[in-house]
């Protein structure tokens, strides 16, 4: 125990002065580097764009994760333009451009991407599920399936796309928002019942904390809800169904189960949150039942947006590879909400908005910018 594994380090992470001395940059773009310096060109001035590019018209994604590259970028020698952390894009509409001498920011584009795609990955998979939850809460429960020196973007991501909580006190402390979180299979184990666990919990915690009580540790759904109804009648809030996969059978069954008799029972106001491996699928079949959600690795692990960061001109001429929509583009928002891609020469039509804006300065508060994806998440153009 304590040895220090490869050169010293005890955990596998890059640190902030490598990411920012393009230590963590894949080989080829030092590679390339070397060979524009032999011939001259490291300083040949460029404009590139970061997109996403699928067939799929009908996708759409949560722009995050531009705090961090506008820390990045913040002493480099490159004109930064973005569309607002927190909006809500389609394939092929520019999220970032860079303008500059090449060799100011090549070697950062590793780490540009990566600040982006996971980040972005994260926050759509939170939106995901918000949409799919409708007006119940949904808690960002999936920190443990991930590498713990993210920890923080991963909860940051998945705030601004929608949750409306996350479980990390790091994180939560971050985002000036209360951790939340109810009781580990390891309590009841350790205490040894349903009923004493929610007791100790009721009688040690915070009464500004809700009692949300995990009820199959050792019982059956219907008679925990009972269990720990009865053992904190008072205080309980909602119960946790974690049931595990191989004995839930129809899950929304067993809630409906619980549902009606808690409510013959007297207890109709004690809410049902559901946890474990929980998807938009299930979410959107558990709807009209349960109360609320504890998600995981639908938002922790999310697929990543796929951006590439492209070269669009050089030397003020458009010079773009096949596959690529080529030349310097604005993206305009329209009256209407939708987003359209011109040149960047064209005329914008009336009531249109320039999406990319300088980069920089002080971040929006994330709260400010949950509030954003909220409010186009709502107008009903991006669907399941």
């Amino acid at each position: 125990m304590g040895e220090t594994g490869v050169n010293g380090r005890r955990f596998n992470t890059a640190s902030e002065e490598e990411i920012r001395g393009a230590k963590v940059a894949d080989v080829y773009f030092h590679r390339t580097m070397e060979v524009l310096k032999a011939r001259g060109l490291e300083n040949t001035p460029v404009h590139m764009e970061v997109t996403l590019k699928t067939s799929d018209e009908s996708a759409w994604f949560v722009v995050a994760g531009m705090d961090e590259v506008a820390s990045l970028l913040a002493d480099v020698d490159v004109e930064v333009e973005a569309v607002p952390e927190g909006t809500v894009c389609r394939p092929y509409d520019p999220i970032l451009t860079l303008s500059g001498p090449y060799g100011a920011f090549a070697e950062h584009e590793t780490a540009i991407l990566g600040f982006l795609c996971q980040a972005s990955g994260v926050a759509t998979g939170a939106a995901r599920c918000r949409l799919a939850a409708g007006e119940k809460p949904v808690v960002s429960f999936g920190a443990r399936r991930m590498h713990p020196s993210i920890t923080p973007m991963i909860e940051r991501s998945a705030y601004l796309g929608g949750c409306d909580g996350v479980a990390v006190e790091l994180a939560a402390d971050r985002l000036n928002i209360p951790a939340s979180g109810t009781l580990p299979h390891a309590l009841v184990l350790i205490i040894g019942s349903t009923e004493e666990a929610a007791r100790a919990f009721d009688e040690a915690v915070p009464e500004d904390v809700p009692r949300t009580i995990l009820i199959d540790t050792f019982d059956d759904e219907k008679f925990g809800a009972l269990i720990a109804a009865r053992a904190i009648p008072d205080s309980i809030y909602a119960v946790r169904f974690d049931t595990p996969g191989n004995r839930r059978g129809d899950f929304r069954d067993l809630m409906q189960e619980a549902r009606w008799e808690l409510d013959r029972n007297g207890f109709s106001h004690v809410k049902i949150f559901a946890s474990g491996g929980i998807g938009v699928d299930d979410i959107l079949h558990l709807n009209p039942i349960c109360d609320a959600y504890g998600v995981g690795g639908e938002i922790a692990a999310a697929p990543m947006i796929d951006y590439s960061l492209d070269i669009v001109e050089v030397n003020g001429e458009d010079r773009s590879k096949r596959g690529k929509r080529g030349g310097r583009k604005r993206l305009l928002e329209l009256e209407d909400g939708s987003h359209l891609v011109v040149p960047a020469g064209a005329k914008a039509p009336q009531g249109a908005t320039d999406l990319l804006r300088p980069l920089g300065g002080i971040p929006a508060d994330v709260s400010t910018l949950r509030d954003r994806v909220l409010s186009q998440l709502a107008t009903g153009a991006f669907g399941l």
